[in-house]
Parts: C-alpha cells; sequence; structure tokens
C-alpha cells in the first residue's frame, strides 16, 4: 500500500472503517495534569467518530479566528483531547505545533522559558490549553507578540461551530515539530504531507512493520513527540490500526500496566526507548506477572536513545516466562527531521549486535569485529538498512558536500536523504544551510555502515578527546551504571574546558544517587565510579559528582541534557538544581498569581515588553 494522501484525506477514509476499529483511552485520574472527560472508565473512539470529532475540534479553532497557514500551540494534556485539536487543527488547514505540558512546578520556569520560546519562534497566533494549565502562561502571552489569546480546550467537546474545509495538499505544511532540545535550543523541523506519507508508507508498509488488518497498537508514548505522535496516531490512522493509549505517567508509576493493556487488547505492536525497557525489569515483581499473557506481542520496537543490548536482554530473560519472545524485539534508528524513522532492523530477527574492539574505535574510528568474549569488547546494536527510496551514508564531518562517502566499518557523520527529510527548520535559515551538506542531511550522530546495516557509535557534538583520541560518553556512562549506588539511567558523561589547560579536555561524569542520603557521605562512590570507567576505559576521570535524584537537566521526553550539564557545571551550578518535587496547593497558588499578575498587566496596561 503506497501512502500518497494528505492526513485529512487519510482521516475522512478511515471513517469508513469497520465500527470495531479505532482508538482507545485509557484514563487515570491520580496522575497530575490528566482529567477524565466523562468517567473514569476507558472511552472508545471509532474512526467514524474520530472523522466527526475532528470536524467539530477544526470548527472550534476556525472560530477562534484561525486560518489556513496560522499556526496554533496545543499544550493539551489529556491523549484524546490532544489528538482529535490536533487533527482537527489539520483539518482546516491551520498547522499545530505540540508543546508538552508542564509537569512540576519545581521546574516551572525553565518550562516557561522553553514554551516562550517555542511559541514565539512558531509565531502561533493562539495557544489550545486545559484550564488548569491555562492560569500558568501569562507570562506566555506578554512576551509572544504574535499570541493573540490562551483558549480553554473544555469549550470544544461541546462546540457546534462547523468546519469550514479548506483544500490541502501534499506540499502542504501539516505540523511543526520542535525538536526535543538535548543538545541545542529547540527547532521548529517543518513536517509536510508528503513527507510524512512517505515515512508513514515506509514504517507500516513491507519495508518497515508489514501490518496486517490483525494487527493492533499499545502506546504510551507522550503524544507531543514524534515516536508518540507520528509512529502512534498518524501511522495508525491511515493503515487503519486499533491503538489503546495509556497515559505517559501512568506507566512511568506502574509499568505493569503495559503488559496488562497488552494482555487486555491481545496488542502486537508497541514502541518505547532504551530506557523504558529497562524501567520494567527493575520495577515490575514476579507477583505482578500474574495472569500477564505477551505471547501477542509481535514487534517491540526501541529507539529514541541509545540502545545497550544488554538491557535488552534482560527484558527477554524476565518477561519470556509469560509469552514474551526474543524475535519481537525491534531496534531502529530515526530522528525528528526525517519525520519519525530512518532504519528499521529486519523482521523477526530479534538483537542483532557487532562486538568490535573499543580500542580500535576510540582511537582509530574503526569497526575491528573481535570475539564477544573478548576484554575491551563493545557491542554495538545493529538498526538495519536504509528504507525504500531513502539513502544512508557515513561521510567525514569536514566533507560539506558529502561528495566521497566513508568505506563500511570506518566511523564518520550519518547523514540520510529521501523523501522523509524535512527541506528546512521554520524561520531558520542559517541552521537550515548548516544542517545540510550537499543533499544530505547531517544527523549529527557517528556511527558506520556495515553490509549496509546501521551502527551508532554516538553524537558528533558529544564526544570527548583526550590526547587525540575520541571517547564515546555513552561508553563512560555503562560503565559508571554499573556501580552499586548509583541510578542507572542517570549519567551524564562529558569534556569540559580546563582554564590551565587550553588545549585539554577534562573528563567529568556526573551522576545521580539512588539514596539521596549519600550526597553529603558520597567520596566512596565517586572513587567507584572513577575506578569503574579506568578500568573498563582505560580513562582517567578528572572529576565526578555525585547528585541527589531529580538533579540532571533533561528534555521534555526525558533525555539527558549533555550540552545543559556541562554549562551548569562549568557555571558553578550542577549540583545546587532543586530536586524535583510534587507541587502543594500553596506553591500552584504562588505560581498561578504571579503568572497572572504578568497577564492582568498586559491586559489592562497594553502592550509588550521590548525585545532586545
Amino acid at each position: 500500500m503506497s501512502e500518497t494522501r494528505t492526513i485529512a484525506q487519510a482521516i475522512e477514509d478511515a471513517a469508513k472503517a469497520e465500527p470495531g476499529r479505532g482508538f482507545r483511552f485509557t484514563p487515570e485520574s491520580g496522575v497530575p495534569g490528566y482529567t477524565t472527560n466523562q468517567s473514569d472508565a476507558e472511552v472508545f473512539y471509532s474512526f467514524a467518530a474520530i472523522e466527526r470529532l475532528t470536524a467539530r475540534f477544526g470548527g472550534a479553532l476556525q472560530a477562534l479566528g484561525l486560518k489556513k497557514g496560522d499556526r496554533v500551540a496545543l499544550i493539551v494534556p489529556n491523549n484524546d483531547d490532544f489528538i482529535l485539536s490536533f487533527l482537527g487543527a489539520i483539518r482546516a488547514g491551520i498547522v499545530p505545533v505540540p508543546i508538552y505540558p508542564p509537569m512540576a512546578l519545581g521546574q516551572l520556569q525553565s518550562y516557561l522559558d522553553n514554551t516562550r520560546h517555542i511559541v514565539a519562534k512558531s509565531g502561533a497566533r493562539a495557544l489550545v490549553t486545559s484550564s488548569k494549565i491555562k492560569r500558568l502562561l501569562g507570562t506566555v502571552q506578554e512576551e509572544c507578540p504574535a499570541l493573540e489569546q490562551i483558549a480553554p480546550i473544555e469549550p470544544f467537546r461541546e462546540s457546534s461551530e462547523p468546519l469550514r474545509p479548506e483544500r490541502i495538499t501534499l506540499d502542504d505544511l501539516a505540523f511543526l515539530q520542535f525538536t526535543s532540545g538535548s543538545t541545542s535550543r529547540p527547532k521548529g523541523v517543518t513536517l509536510t504531507h508528503a513527507n510524512l506519507a512517505a515515512n508513514i508508507d515506509c514504517i507500516m508498509g513491507k519495508a518497515g512493520l508489514a501490518i496486517g488488518r490483525e494487527d493492533i497498537a499499545v502506546s504510551w508514548l507522550p503524544l507531543y513527540h514524534d515516536m508518540g505522535l507520528i509512529g502512534f496516531v498518524l501511522s495508525p490512522l491511515f493503515y487503519e490500526v486499533p491503538t489503546t493509549y495509556l497515559p505517559p505517567l501512568l506507566f512511568l508509576k506502574r509499568p505493569v500496566t503495559w503488559f496488562q493493556t497488552f494482555t487486555r487488547t491481545r496488542g502486537t505492536i508497541a514502541f518505547a526507548p532504551n530506557f523504558a525497557f529497562a524501567l520494567c525489569v527493575k520495577r515490575i515483581r514476579e507477583a505482578d506477572l500474574e495472569r500477564i499473557d505477551l505471547s501477542t506481542w509481535r514487534l517491540a520496537g526501541c529507539g529514541a536513545e541509545p540502545i545497550r543490548p544488554e538491557t535488552l536482554e534482560a527484558f527477554c530473560d524476565s518477561f519470556g516466562k509469560v509469552g514474551f519472545r526474543k524475535t519481537a524485539v525491534y531496534p531502529c534508528f530515526g530522528m525528528a527531521e526525517s519525520s519519525l524513522a530512518v532504519a528499521f532492523t529486519e523482521l523477526d530477527e530479534g538483537l542483532k549486535t557487532l562486538s568490535v574492539d573499543s580500542r580500535t574505535l576510540w582511537e582509530q574510528g574503526l569497526a575491528k569485529q573481535v570475539p564477544e568474549e573478548d576484554e575491551g569488547t563493545v557491542r554495538l546494536v545493529s538498526c538495519g538498512p536504509a528504507f525504500p527510496m531513502h539513502d544512508i551514508q557515513v561521510f567525514d564531518p569536514t566533507d560539506l558536500d558529502s561528495a566521497t562517502p566513508l568505506s563500511e566499518g570506518v566511523v564518520g557523520e550519518i547523514r540520510i536523504t529521501g523523501p522523509s527529510v524535512m527541506k528546512s527548520y521554520w524561520d531558520d535559515a542559517e541552521r537550515t544551510r548548516k544542517a545540510f551538506a550537499g543533499d544530505y542531511l547531517r544527523t549529527g550522530d557517528l556511527g558506520f555502515l556495515l553490509d549496509k546495516h546501521l551502527y551508532i557509535c554516538g553524537r558528533s557534538k558529544e564526544v570527548v578527546i583526550v590526547n587525540g583520541r575520541n571517547y564515546y560518553p555513552q561508553d563512560m556512562e555503562w560503565e559508571a551504571s554499573q556501580v552499586p549506588g548509583v541510578r542507572k539511567g542517570n549519567i551524564v558523561a562529558f569534556g569540559a574546558r580546563d582554564p590551565n589547560e587550553r588545549d585539554r579536555e577534562r573528563i567529568v561524569v556526573a551522576f545521580e544517587v539512588q539514596d539521596a542520603a549519600r550526597v553529603s557521605d558520597s567520596a566512596g562512590l565517586i572513587a567507584l565510579v572513577k575506578k569503574a570507567v579506568q578500568d573498563g576505559m582505560g580513562l582517567v576521570v578528572d572529576d565526578a559528582l555525585a547528585l541527589a535524584p531529580g538533579s540532571l537537566p533533561k528534555t521534555s521526553s526525558g533525555k539527558l541534557q549533555r550540552a545543559k550539564t556541562r554549562e551548569m557545571y562549568e557555571s558553578g551550578f550542577l549540583g545546587t538544581r532543586p530536586v524535583k518535587r510534587e507541587a502543594s496547593p500553596l506553591d500552584l497558588m504562588k505560581h498561578a498569581a504571579a503568572s497572572q499578575l504578568s497577564f492582568f498587566k498586559l491586559a489592562v496596561l497594553g502592550g509588550r515588553k521590548k525585545k532586545d
């Protein structure tokens, strides 16, 4: 099935599907920021109902004065409201800009800064959110000149405004996907209907998941990021795949709910980052597995962050007893600038790894295969070959025209081209120019090809150079994670400027401890972390910091921010960052009042802050 339809056309076509096919939403009233629309019961919308409701939501957006091509920011915590408003905007020709909702008031200022950046950069004329969140966003409207109104989502549910149809073509901009900001300020990726149709065809077709009528998807992934939104809303919509959505925080609180939903729905497909598979191994107890059946799980995709083979192997070993098959593991590689997916491994082949000599990899940039049991071995995961009509090549980072691809097994910058790839960043010609080298998009990731299969080593901006040798921070973090007392998945290694030695980077490892009480007495733990990195890589760590849980900065999708961590370290602020905490009612009132005062000033006095 070759996809040449717009999203608007896919919505109308899906309305003709059988009544039992559609989207199902699992509520969780105990999760902060989530409110159930009807009751605590699961809500089901057939694809026919989605067509009707998205027309209602699209009409409500048009009633705000929005026209085709206008941008609307969406900060909508409920999964069903988000999907209906997102698809409604697209049917009206309005360009949605998804933004993640606030998770903790302890980080409200950082959240508002990020939100202001995205709203201002996108030029959104309206922002749609819940009534509760609206009370926190007064300063956003004050400092974003194009933003005319912040509208609550609740009235959209009963709106009677008709949708005024717009002519939408494959070349039209579908939505703006702002990058997570793990290495730089979030950038607006422009995705057309043609980009998305091409990527969805690769994901769902024979070259990808080979979707059939018997497939059922289950997802807890946040819908304001590409894996959750494109992978588990747009792709199932195009292929009419029944999908059940869990609130992301429900999975994080109780990972077993993912398994319970698979068992209940007889699910076949789910994707998640590496950390989610590790979380299941750590948090799901033997007693939780009673009445769990994962035998229907056909594809367990893993991507969005570095893939550790040990993590996936532990997952297979832990849950094989309840029917999970090793061949279901499905590593992949993707990025927002390529709509979503770039490469998938082959179906039904499971995890495929390559063992290479670590020193040759670090010092010479060559993938020298060695037996897995050899000392100093690094295991890398195959992410599969390029999609049809797309190309993946590896180049020397200095090859600005992408003129000469490197030989197989030689590490360089991974670059891609094809119909899924964006044409530009929104309103940012300079960053767009830097993003491309000739006809290829520069991913910023380092890796190599072997037998046309892609292997990822790390990100070019994060490589640490010591005495002319390249070291990948992920390898340092892995060694540190083996030390008891260190929080796995909450470690950042980086190179920092040495004021006394201009040509030398200091090696720093910052890690969170499992027990906050150990921060004040962490000398022994720090020594163990330094020893683990030195024993595993032959690399001397100049400085190691033990931090309380919640201290390391993360993006909205939960990725650790190395650049931000390095900046905080060099500025002397790492370790003074407040720990995440649940907001008390008094905190909420204080923050809401401060935000509303700014909004009141704007409404009464008029005008906006002048920009520098």
